[in-house]
């Protein structure tokens, strides 16, 4: 589950197979010297450059012509500070690895997103998030962090040593400099009961505020041309552990989420009019379960099937409104949509450009199965996120550019202007930055 680079012609593709790039050259630093030495190399040549994780994003955030950093060699633990509760890990290392490792140790992150293969740079610097009460994002819960610039020196800060540049970097896009070194707030390993149930939509919109409320972190998927969800509420437990069943794990997580779940992906993308029959019995198939587990193996779960997805962040209090102008878009569209619509939440954020900064925020996602035309459906949920001041993910697809986001992030002038005094000669630039930051 990740990026490839055909060595035949140097092609790099990303996990959605919808963004492709040649770079001149690849590196594979093992140090941050070595980081540091590809970054003024590549200025002497007149060559940009970007570094990629798993290529777990859907936009062209990490694509380049120029130099591409591949940091699998910069994974594992540095240190673990059991004082302070924190851990420093190498920028890219995979949060599985992360995670586990961890989780030997007897710490967990607080919070996590669903998916685990990412590397800990690449989904901190896309602003990838969990959902949560009080806790959603990864990159909130950032400590430190350590950044090669433009000039090839190496940078740390946190709240104390440069702030301006700490409230900027743990969501830097890429755009700030190249991160080889992340310390992230752990905290004593915990267990979580997850409650999955069956709800319809119209019950979830209703009672949404008091989920919310009573959940430390509450979710749920709807099912497009149905009026039907399922929930998940996550929860601190006192115990005892009560894993999912190996038997019920394999039917529910591997033979329905992604083994029956990519037949019908194949069937409906051949016949898009057998879509709406197919999401009433995938939104009837999964039951009512509840287990308890450490962390990561409640939040995270295998995502087999590929597709391609948007998300926006909306004010907590627009989301009702949004989900219901969604589904009356696509009843009234003629759109076949075979992907369940994601949606979560995350508390206001001091970072930046995270897309909770300085607001209560929910996620509504939306996704197609890869291969399927996507386009006339996240063209038509976009225009309804945008006009509830929607936020898009910097790492799914959005066509939102610097104007529009300038006007809904009241500190967007703070990262541009921290971005023109660390690389003034744009060394980080892409055309996908260009486009979200402004020339």
């Amino acid at each position: 589950m990740s990026s490839t680079t055909s060595a035949k012609n140097g092609t790099w593709r990303n996990w959605g197979g919808n963004v492709g790039a040649r770079p001149a050259r690849e590196v594979t630093p093992a140090t941050v010297e070595d980081v540091a030495a590809a970054v003024r190399r590549a200025a002497e040549d007149g060559l940009r450059v970007k570094a990629v994780g798993t290529g777990h994003s859907f936009t062209s955030i990490a694509a380049t012509d120029g130099v591409m950093i591949r940091p699998r060699l910069l994974t594992g633990i540095r240190g673990i500070d059991r004082e302070a509760m924190t851990v420093t890990v190498e920028a890219g290392t995979p949060l599985k690895r992360l995670n586990a490792a961890l989780a030997r140790e007897g710490l967990s992150l607080t919070n996590m997103g669903d998916i685990m293969e990412q590397t800990v740079s690449g989904a901190t610097s896309t602003g990838t998030h969990g959902t949560g009460r009080e806790s959603a994002s990864i990159a909130a819960q950032i400590r430190g962090l350590e950044l090669v610039t433009a000039d090839g020196s190496v940078l740390t800060c946190s709240a104390k040593e440069n702030p301006d540049v700490f409230a900027a970097a743990r969501v830097g896009l890429g755009a700030l400099g190249i991160v080889t070194a992340i310390t992230f707030a752990v905290e004593p390993i915990f267990l979580l009961t997850a409650r999955e149930e069956p709800m319809s939509l119209d019950r979830v919109l209703a009672e949404f505020d008091r989920l919310w409320a009573e959940n430390e972190h509450f979710e749920f998927y709807w099912f497009p041309h149905t009026g039907s969800t399922n929930t998940k509420r996550n929860n601190r437990s006192a115990g005892p552990e009560q894993p999912v069943g190996r038997l019920s794990g394999w039917f529910e997580d591997e033979f329905l989420s992604n083994g029956v779940f990519q037949v019908a992906n194949w069937v409906g993308r051949a016949v898009p009019a057998t879509i709406p029959s197919i999401a009433g019995i995938s939104s009837r198939a999964l039951s009512a379960r509840t287990y308890t587990d450490i962390p990561y193996k409640v939040f995270t779960s295998p995502r087999r099937v590929r597709f391609v997805e948007m998300e926006y962040a909306v004010p907590r209090e627009a989301l009702a409104d949004a989900l219901r102008e969604l589904r009356a878009m696509v009843d009234r569209s003629g759109l076949r949509v075979s992907f369940p619509v994601e949606v979560r939440t995350a508390p206001a954020d001091d970072i930046t450009l995270s897309t909770a900064s300085g607001r209560d925020s929910a996620y509504i996602a939306v996704h197609m199965f890869r291969g399927t035309p996507y386009q006339r459906y996240f063209t038509a949920a976009e225009n309804i996120f945008t006009a509830y001041e929607g936020r898009p993910h910097w790492g799914k697809i959005h066509t939102s550019d610097a104007g529009r986001l300038a006007a809904v992030y009241p500190r967007f002038g703070e990262f541009t202007a921290l971005r023109d005094r660390l690389d003034p000669q744009r060394l980080f630039q892409n055309d996908y930055l260009r486009r979200v930051l402004g020339p």
